[in-house]
């Protein structure tokens, strides 16, 4: 099933919509001309209110500068981002609450739905200020100190570093990477409170940069104090998923998950993989959160660069296996920070993150600084336009099931892609049941989720293939299955006559049974 469409504005925030949709066993198209307006009312929202081409992967934007108006908000939301990121390195607790709300209050002007994403900032090793930058040459000797030090002027630099025990966890000879990886240094010495290195890649050292310890095992917090209180404003005003950086073993995602538990918040969690031991236990991390960043930058740093592709695929892999999200970030469109068109390169990468199937790609620096954020977000849209076609349409066959239930899904999307131009509609509200579907991957097979609680609905944005949709369910199963297949008639996601495969329950002798149906649209079963 393909679309295409054409968006054209009236006044205000009216639209008349002209879309072709052609089945993918009818050579016919229809073409027709839809009014809509903005919605009023929460119930009924869906994160394509606004037809558009179907897409299996989702988008999330990161803001910053360039696109925290609210203007350029709605711009974005219109534009088919699914989630935003808030990226807590450089935001404020004051700023939390206030740009939550004005998200919310951009999605309520376009009349579609996103969800809200908090990137906190999480254990990082960095230099102290200096008054001016440090010009390092070859050879030159750097000592970084934990304890407050006198300068003294022998020609050795030295600046202060806020982890108490580097020398302790650093090894002599150990690779020491500064200001992602800009200077390289190698460990000559060390005492207690100060490590002295060897400069082997020359640059300037300025105040405050972010040291890598590639292979060095750092024994620091999953959660700083900032993390804390970020995380406080942000439970408080309605965030959807947390990315817990520098994700290192499985305990650091209980950490997180009991500081969100006293809070009383059904967060779900993305564990942010960017150094060694994250890989080294990515499969007890992938199973202990709902879902996996892998956060490219510093990985690429903390890893040998020429292994980060391999990286990559083997966490897409493993979380497929696991039936977990997972999320490819950091420099996918870089140059088009500064550039209004993306790189033959940059283009490739995208494409190979699409072909591996992960759930959502990431912007960045593109809509965070960026000069072209809205054209960011429509070369994504055209990759994946362009290359999910071309995909490899088989079902997820190394996913782990366990249940009756969860094999019964599999059959789901199964009969759905034999039948063609058949989606699943599933009712859930704790958002698992369309989790397990979009991990099956069935290609052109759209999950359409309902759920009456908001938390989920919003939770929904992120998994592959889910299209989810908020709405009140009946005591009776029968009407809330005819409110569903209404709903997506009168949104344009079904026309009358077609088939979808309803995953819901059903009561038998005074017993609640698990139901695969089959049902037409306006039609009888």
């Amino acid at each position: 099933m393909s679309c295409r469409c054409t968006l054209t504005r009236l006044h205000g925030r009216d639209f008349a919509i002209v879309w072709i949709r052609v089945a993918s066993d009818d050579a016919c198209a229809t073409l027709s001309l839809v009014s809509t307006h903005v919605l009023h009312e929460w119930i009924g929202f869906t994160m394509a209110d606004l037809p558009r081409p179907f897409r299996h992967t989702k988008i999330i934007a990161t803001i910053g500068p360039a696109t925290e108006t609210l203007e350029k908000l709605e711009a974005l939301i219109e534009a088919g981002v699914d989630i935003i990121r808030l990226n807590m390195a450089h935001g404020s607790v004051e700023w939390v609450g206030e740009i939550i709300a004005r998200i919310r209050q951009a999605s309520h002007h376009v009349g579609r739905q996103v969800a809200i994403m908090m990137d906190v900032k999480g254990p990082e090793v960095r230099t102290g200020p200096v008054d001016a930058p440090i010009t390092l040459k070859s050879g030159d000797r750097l000592e970084l100190h934990t304890q407050p030090f006198q300068v003294v002027d022998d020609g050795v630099h030295r600046v202060s570093v806020n982890y108490p025990d580097l020398p302790a966890d650093v090894e002599v000879g150990a690779t020491v990477l500064i200001d992602s990886g800009l200077l390289r240094t190698k460990v000559l010495e060390k005492t207690d409170d100060s490590v002295v290195l060897e400069v082997i890649t020359p640059g300037s050292l300025g105040s405050r940069r972010h040291i890598n310890l590639p292979g060095t095992r750092i024994n620091l917090p999953a959660l700083t104090n900032k993390d804390e209180t970020d995380l406080r404003a942000g439970v408080a005003a309605g965030l959807d998923f947390v990315a817990l950086s520098f994700v290192r073993q499985a305990a650091d995602i209980v950490t997180l998950q009991t500081f969100l538990d006293e809070l009383d918040s059904c967060a779900k969690i993305i564990a942010k993989i960017e150094d060694q031991a994250g890989v080294e236990n990515m499969e007890e991390i992938i199973r202990e959160s709902d879902g996996v960043m892998v956060a490219r930058g510093d990985l690429g740093i903390e890893i040998e660069y020429h292994k980060l592709p391999l990286v990559q695929t083997q966490l897409v892999n493993a979380c497929q296996v696991q039936g977990k999200p997972v999320i490819i970030a950091t420099h996918l469109l870089e140059s088009m920070i500064q550039s209004p068109i993306p790189t033959r390169a940059e283009i490739s990468d995208v494409s190979n993150a699409i072909r591996e199937q992960a759930d959502a790609i990431m912007l960045s620096g593109e809509t965070t600084v960026g000069a072209y954020p809205l054209e960011a977000v429509e070369v994504l849209k055209n990759i994946v336009e362009s290359i999910e076609p071309s995909v490899d349409g088989q079902i997820n066959r190394r996913i782990q099931l366990h249940t009756p239930k969860a094999k019964m899904l599999r059959s789901a999307v199964v009969l759905a892609k034999e039948l063609g131009r058949a989606g699943v509609v599933v009712f859930t509200r704790s958002g698992f049941l369309a989790y397990v579907l979009g991990a099956m991957r069935a290609q052109e097979v759209p999950i359409y989720a309902f759920t009456d609680i908001p938390s989920t609905f919003h939770q929904l944005m992120l998994p592959w293939g889910v299209e989810p949709f908020l709405m009140d369910f009946s005591d009776d199963p029968e009407q809330t299955i005819q409110n569903a297949l209404a709903q997506l008639k009168a949104k344009g996601w079904a026309t009358r006559g077609e088939w979808l495969v309803v995953i819901t329950n059903a009561l038998a002798d005074d017993k609640i049974i698990d139901t695969l149906q089959l049902r037409q649209v306006n039609g009888e079963a």
